[in-house]
């Protein structure tokens, strides 16, 4: 034990020159210091291997993070695709009534033509020939001439406006009235003897001392 011990420490010897006395080293102190250089040098190390560790736990913190993000972005894409496939299926069947409304636009316009050239042909042809003789047999006979067909067209179209009109009128009146009658309706009574009026008609024929 005696000799581990000395073997860790730095015996020295003394050696007089010139009057003076010097310290000489001796032992393992060469290896002692390669030691400490070696610690020294593994804390830096260690330090620079934290720091390097902490940056990359603060990369991995934010990259869980941009990942959560990531992920409500595609559900909130995926609601977003959802509807736009809704509102296309929405607009696809809008597309296909307002074509069945251009068609039938056409068929009504290529019959309102039709008509047209009928009654065109009619007033032309048939007609003016047969109010021609009516109207010469009127005035031989003494009557004034017939009404102009565009006079009574006139009327006839006066006529159904004017009915157009009432009917109309009818029916916003009678909206009007259901909504009077249903703000003014009145309250409902409660059923049966009002709270406390028993007792107050006992409490009244009850004799006074």
């Amino acid at each position: 034990m005696a000799s581990g011990s000395q073997s860790q420490q730095f015996p020295a010897s003394t050696s007089a020159t010139n009057g003076k006395t010097a310290v000489v080293a001796q032992g393992d102190w060469t290896k002692n210091l390669v030691q400490l250089a070696k610690n020294a040098e593994l804390k830096k190390h260690a330090l620079t291997l934290q720091l390097h560790t902490a940056h990359i736990l603060s990369a991995h913190a934010s990259l869980d993070q941009k990942e959560r993000e990531i992920q409500d972005v595609k559900e909130q894409k995926n609601k977003l695709d959802s509807e736009r496939l809704r509102l296309l299926k929405c607009l696809a069947e809008v597309n296909v009534d307002r074509d069945k409304m251009d068609l039938k636009e056409v068929q009504i316009n290529s019959e309102c033509e039709e008509l047209r050239t009928r009654i065109q042909r009619i007033t032309d042809g048939e007609y003016a020939l047969a109010k021609r003789e009516v109207d010469k047999l009127r005035g031989e006979l003494g009557y004034s001439p017939m009404q102009s067909l565009q006079s009574l067209i006139e009327e006839k179209a006066q006529l159904y406006l004017q009915e157009r009109l009432q009917e109309s009128a009818k029916k916003r009146g009678a909206e009007d009235a259901t909504l009077a009658s249903g703000s003014a309706a009145p309250a409902k009574r409660p059923r049966g003897r009002p709270k406390g009026s028993k007792n107050k008609k006992g409490a009244d024929a009850s004799p006074t001392a």
